[in-house]
């Protein structure tokens, strides 16, 4: 398998782990959203999280309570983009193993 594919995997899934628990949180006061910062693996190869980092920006006052500052639309949107990078790397995956399987039924 490509350890690059599977890097991105890896990473992606933290991106929509955060996500996913940013949207959980939506109704809790006083929660901040995360956001999950990517970078080029070593020797520029693959993908990585550099960082999973609070929002400092506060949520809403009502009667004197913060709520979230979870934006359902950007959290959605960003999830649908991050699903079709999921979708890429792993038919990629996918498609290098049939490729190996082929190659290992012609030397057999």
């Amino acid at each position: 398998m490509s350890d690059v594919n599977i890097s991105a995997l890896t990473a992606l899934s933290t991106v929509q782990e955060v996500s996913a628990n940013n949207i959980a949180n939506v109704n809790t006061d006083g929660f901040r959203a995360s956001s999950v910062s990517l970078e080029s693996g070593p020797e520029g190869r693959g993908v990585e999280v550099a960082s999973i980092t609070e929002s400092s920006v506060p949520g809403v006052m009502v009667d004197g309570v913060e709520t979230s500052n979870t934006d359902i639309g950007r959290e959605m949107t960003d999830m649908i983009g991050t699903g079709h990078a999921f979708s890429a790397n792993t038919a990629f995956v996918r498609a290098q193993e049939e490729m190996t399987g082929h190659l290992l039924n012609l030397i057999a």
